[in-house]
């Protein structure tokens, strides 16, 4: 008999949500993750009495109150509503398009004016069947907005030209005619007091983890701990490219500690959408916790084009990209050795609200049947 129920590949937030269900439900579980530390993409890290996001600003929320609930066993939140910056040239701009972005960009008071001077500039540039990003974003929203507050971001995030980037990557893009500048719609929102980190390891409490541990280099060895194994890795990778290799993008951080520095840009993220910036935003990590301690850190997010080796962030999905990826749906399906969940297991970007819902889902399917 296997020392284990499941092997769950990856601690980050759907290897431990898993983890803590099947624990719950009376299953014996070992986590292990590659890297040194749990919590995957959602670890913070704190420095000089601040939490810092290592691999990038997140922010929970949901208006699923089977998942808030699941959330608040770990952890208390914080309340934090995500207010977004937009830097232009040296230009503010409120993010998501609110009543505050047309005021600065057109002048305009009322949502009546806006909305006449949106339409006016969607009349302009519409386009029936958009065959690119470009064409999409100019019928949705004009060219004012498009040119200033998404081409540059956008073309920097994913590393190629707008008119080359498939439409529905902005299927739609959020107008708001009232002043509310809270970027999220969802009824609960904040960050885990005491950071992401201790809220996973709150989640983790009572489960053997073992960090600094590869399954891929000790594939039979692990498998041979439990009757399944859970893998949130790229499922690619698990195959060895057999197949070819998914596409992704991936990211830099540049972090700056600044101790004579109390606040750097009054707002915990912003967005910096010109083209000649090579950075796409900047996060301010004490103003997500409300930290009024001395000094800040801040960090400048830099996309990247993604090759073997490192950490991968976006999946492409592409049409090219999505059937490759049913290609190896298809193989592990088959196979029907591991099952692969999360964002690098299913090749889909989730927030984090999805990957708690996606993992209670799969849970029942494979404990009931």
């Amino acid at each position: 008999m296997a020392e284990f129920d499941f092997l769950i590949v990856g601690a980050g937030l759907y290897g431990a949500t898993f983890a803590r269900l099947a624990k719950d439900a009376g299953y014996k579980c070992l986590v292990i993750d590659k890297r040194s530390h749990i919590a995957g993409n959602i670890y913070t890290e704190s420095i000089d009495g601040i939490n810092v996001h290592k691999y990038g600003a997140h922010i929970f929320h949901t208006s699923n109150k089977q998942v808030w609930d699941f959330a608040l066993r770990f952890a208390d939140f914080n309340g934090y509503t995500n207010r977004v910056v937009a830097n232009y040239k040296g230009e503010i701009y409120s993010m998501p398009f609110n009543m505050y972005t047309f005021n600065k960009m057109w002048g305009v008071v009322t949502p009546k004016e806006a909305r006449a001077k949106l339409d006016e500039q969607i009349e302009g540039g519409r386009v029936e069947c958009p065959q690119n990003l470009e064409e999409q974003a100019i019928s949705l929203i004009g060219p004012d907005i498009y040119n200033k507050l998404v081409k540059g971001y956008t073309e920097k995030q994913w590393g190629r030209k707008a008119t080359e980037l498939p439409a529905f990557i902005i299927k739609r893009l959020p107008v708001r005619l009232t002043y509310d500048n809270n970027y999220f719609n969802d009824r609960y929102q904040g960050i885990p007091e005491g950071g992401y980190t201790t809220w996973i390891e709150n989640m983790l409490e009572g489960i053997e983890v073992r960090c600094n541990t590869d399954y891929l280099a000790d594939r039979d060895g692990l498998r041979s701990l439990a009757d399944k194994v859970i893998y949130t890795g790229m499922i690619d990778e698990y195959y060895d490219y057999k197949l070819g290799t998914l596409e992704y993008r991936s990211l830099r951080f540049e972090v700056e500690k600044m101790p004579d520095t109390d606040d750097f840009q009054g707002n915990a993220v912003v967005n910096y959408t010109d083209a000649e910036t090579p950075y796409t935003r900047i996060l301010e990590h004490k103003h997500f916790e409300f930290n009024n301690c001395k000094g800040t850190i801040i960090t400048r997010e830099y996309p990247a084009e993604w090759k073997k080796g490192d950490e991968p962030y976006y999946p492409m999905n592409n049409d090219k990209n999505n059937e490759l990826y049913e290609s190896y749906r298809k193989l592990a399906e088959d196979d029907g050795d591991v099952i692969f969940g999360g964002r690098l297991g299913k090749y889909k970007y989730y927030d984090m609200d999805d990957t708690i819902a996606d993992a209670m889902q799969d849970f029942e399917r494979i404990t009931r049947g």
